[in-house]
């Protein structure tokens, strides 16, 4: 029996006649809608025509999580006063439940990508709602590029509503074709805040590390909340560790703890959306609480001010999840929690005064994730760029080169980017193209039901307690009687199915040897030698160290599945990996492997050896004793190029001259050369030869005259060079006779000269039409003053100088007239002797 009364009572329904209209008249639009309006519910049963008594339509629904689907789903059912699998089903990974009479199917996001690479048409769907667009999921970002692509050219009846609780309403609508933008208004309640932050210092989240004593002040904040308030509590952490802590530390309070995440059972979920049975409930929630899932019965929110986003470190091959600071957009949408169904309160566990200095809203994944995945389905629609995607983001340049690379190591793309078959293939898995690599590579090498279970095994990251060594976790799913184990045999069950006819099983060996080469299948750049103390180098160049107490510390090779590199640390921490022997981490990286000889600048010189080496790991290495001198010269030049021009020979001379010739390339450019060091750099191989081709180590660039090197950069070929002493004179001969160097180091040339010498000098000595910065000293060479208009000085600032300094140097003279006296760098006895 249909729940006539539970649908009357959806706030959206308001807002679904414009909504109707907005479909009829341009087939797309945006529906902005609170959380617990019915978005979700609601307007899927009035499109499908199960409600409302329209016309009867097929409706997709994608959803980001595979739990707010289930829920959906079956909350939609309840609706009708059916089971799932009937009028509504669902479908994610692993599990479909829908029968011959469903015209409501809700999916995820990933999910909706595979059909739509199979069947771009989507041949019996009418309407596709992308909901909780607002979360900038790449998959949804994804889909609706493609559900666009598709709208424009074969299904122009296709109809598309992206649906969010809040969002950027005017992109979408742009995105969408200036679609029509429908708002319905929720029912909301006053929500206060209460600041609650920790009483001591906190450290910030780095990688996916927590501080515990701001996990302990969270749990302090629920007790206090608990106490304080009435209604269940709902309190949001950033992941499941988190949220097992804190339930941990709440043990014997008198209420309930739930913990709602992905990997929770499904009994709990449905426990913890049924609503209150009785007592109090307190619900740990990951952010998937935020708008995918409504919590009935919470009247107060804690929020710990934490989210997990994906991060990923293209240089060095390491993606994962990573600690942030919520957004202030998620802030707001977490608080609206407590006001769904009467009035209630926040708890929000920083300062005041931090909250406005938090991001307005979540980073798109599209900006920070890994995009090896996008760039597979991009090559596998046929936009291998993706630059024809209608995307709100593009995606950045060098993820997306990163992204090439690694499809291209794995056979996913061929030379211009476009999907191969094994590409296809591999995009219909359901996997990152990494562990679709190893998945079917593996099965060839282990067989495919040992293959799919270590790739499921990495494809959902076991619990910490199963620990940080990938064999071990391995035993430990195949007896467990844990969420996680169910799900993992489930995921293997379905990777087995789907390897089809090659899915054979044989006796290969060990456990151990299995999961190690699968892993180093998946993840070649991270296969790693030891060097002591639990320290790894990967063949990334990356520095990898295990915990104290892992089993894995004494092991010469492993390959490193999880991993994350906090912002302040040399290394990488391994969370998870497998032992592997050489030969396994040269099956799997060979693609890195080189031999042969190599001359660098290493440690300030030329370095010459015969090496064999997997990316950064050396496998073997002896001196060169006679390297090709083409390599010396380059190493050479790489060591300039680090080090700069002073591994040259440079005298007060050279020096000199090179400033002369920086002064004449600023104030006459062309054909005066450019001096810089980038410059001279750039041009090594004109200036330095045949000397650099000559030299075989750093003291024979030592030895090198910089100055002599110089000249050849002279423009001899247009004459004139032979100006250089005219235009940049290294010396400037004064009125006393004295021949007195032009230092060029600065915005002007610089002449440094007793004051008695350029008596009767009544203009000031010019360089390149420069006039030059006079520094006029006393008979003892001290500082008396500084003019670039000596006409001005003598008849404006000798007289101060003159009563200042005659009574101090009363041997030298001191004319009331300096213009019409003769230079001299003598005292007024030598003058009346000579």
């Amino acid at each position: 029996m249909i729940h006539t009364d539970a649908l009357d009572q959806l706030p959206v329904r308001t807002a679904v006649p414009a909504l109707e209209r907005a479909l009829d008249e341009r087939g797309a639009a945006v529906l902005c809608a609170p959380p617990g309006t019915g978005k979700t519910t609601l307007v899927p049963l009035v499109l499908a025509g199960l409600t409302g008594g329209g016309p009867a339509r097929r409706v997709l629904v994608a959803e980001p999580r595979r739990i707010a689907a289930r829920a959906a789903a079956r909350r939609m059912a309840w609706l009708l006063g059916e089971r799932t699998g009937e009028r509504v089903g669902f479908t994610v990974r692993g599990e479909r439940t829908v029968g011959p009479d469903t015209v409501v199917e809700v999916v995820t996001t990933g999910v909706l990508l595979q059909r739509l690479q199979r069947d771009q048409e989507l041949s019996g769907v009418d309407v596709v709602i992308i909901d909780e667009c607002h979360e900038r999921h790449l998959d949804a970002d994804t889909a609706a590029a493609f559900l666009l692509d598709v709208r424009g050219t074969i299904r122009p009846d296709l109809r598309l509503v992206a649906a969010s609780a809040t969002t950027d309403a005017a992109g979408w609508a742009r995105l969408l074709g200036d679609a029509p933008v429908v708002e319905a208004q929720g029912v909301s309640h006053p929500v206060e805040v209460v600041w609650a932050p920790p009483a001591g210092s906190v450290r910030p989240p780095h990688g996916m590390r927590v501080d515990p004593a701001l996990l302990t002040h969270v749990a302090s904040v629920v007790r206090r909340a608990l106490a304080e308030r009435d209604g269940d509590v709902l309190c949001f952490l950033p992941g499941v560790g988190e949220i097992g802590r804190v339930a941990g530390q709440l043990a014997g309070v008198d209420a309930e703890v739930l913990q709602v995440h992905g990997r929770a059972p499904a009994a709990v979920q449905d426990a913890v959306l049924a609503g209150p049975s009785g007592g109090r409930r307190v619900v740990l929630a990951t952010s998937v609480a935020e708008s995918s899932l409504t919590v009935p019965g919470v009247r107060v929110v804690v929020d710990s001010g934490l989210a997990r986003e994906p991060r990923t470190d293209h240089a060095r091959g390491l993606g994962a999840l990573t600690t942030v600071r919520a957004s202030r957009a998620a802030g707001r949408q977490r608080a609206g929690r407590a006001g769904r169904e009467a009035p209630g309160a926040v708890y929000r566990c920083w300062e005041q005064a931090e909250d406005g200095r938090l991001a307005a809203f979540p980073s798109p994944e599209i900006k920070v994730a890994d995009l090896a995945a996008f760039a597979l389905q991009a090559a596998c629609w046929g936009e291998p760029d993706a630059t024809g995607l209608a995307l709100l983001d593009p995606p950045p340049a060098g993820a997306m080169g990163a992204a090439r690379e690694v499809l291209t190591a794995v056979g996913a793309v061929d030379a211009t980017g476009r999907a191969t078959s094994r590409g296809v293939r591999m995009s219909r898995l359901g996997l990152h193209p990494r562990l679709a690599r190893a998945l079917l590579d593996g099965a060839g090498e282990v067989g495919g039901r040992r293959a799919a279970e270590v790739v499921a095994l990495l494809s959902e990251e076991p619990p910490r307690e199963y620990g940080d060594d990938l064999a071990h976790a391995l035993r430990t799913a195949r007896r467990g009687a844990d969420g996680y184990a169910a799900r993992w045999r489930q995921e293997v069950r379905r990777l087995t199915q789907s390897l089809g006819g090659s899915a054979t099983d044989r006796d290969t060996g060990p456990d151990d040897a299995a999961v190690g080469l699968v892993a180093a299948l998946a993840f070649p750049e991270r296969v790693a030698r030891a060097r002591g103390e639990g320290a790894f180098l990967m063949v990334s160049g990356t520095g990898a160290e295990l915990r104290d107490g892992s089993r894995l510390r004494s092991a010469p090779w492993i390959a490193v599945a999880v991993a994350d590199r906090p912002s302040h640390a040399a290394s990488a921490r391994v969370r998870l990996a497998a032992v592997v022997d050489e030969g396994t981490a040269r099956l799997a990286a060979g693609h890195l492997r080189f031999s042969g000889e190599e001359v660098r600048w290493a440690d300030g010189d030329v370095v010459a050896r015969s090496v064999e080496r997997l990316g950064a790991v050396e496998l073997s290495v002896r001196a060169l004793r006679r390297p090709a001198a083409e390599l010396v010269r380059g190493a050479l030049l790489e060591g300039l190029r680090r080090e700069g021009p002073g591994l040259l020979r440079w005298t007060r001379d050279s020096e000199q001259l090179r400033l002369r010739l920086a002064f004449l390339h600023r104030v006459l450019g062309a054909p005066w050369p450019d001096v810089s060091d980038g410059a001279l750099l750039e041009c090594a191989g004109e200036w330095l030869e045949p000397e650099l081709s000559r030299a075989g180590r750093r003291s024979d660039l030592a030895r090198i005259d910089a100055g002599q090197a110089l000249r050849r950069l002279l423009p001899w070929a247009t004459g004139d060079a032979a100006r250089l002493d005219e235009l940049a004179p290294e010396r400037i001969e004064v009125p006393s006779g004295s021949r007195i160097r032009v230092e060029y180091g600065g915005e002007q040339p610089v002449l440094a000269v007793k004051l008695q010498e350029l008596f009767g000098l009544g203009e000031t000595p010019r360089v390149a039409g420069v006039p030059v910065l006079v520094h006029l000293l006393s008979p003892a060479g001290r500082p008396a003053a500084v003019t670039a208009d000596l006409a001005s000085f003598w008849r404006d600032g000798y007289r101060g100088v003159r009563a200042e300094l005659r009574g101090r140097y009363p041997k030298h003279p001191w004319p009331e007239d300096p213009t019409t006296t003769a230079a001299t760098r003598f005292t007024s006895a030598r003058l009346r002797r000579d």
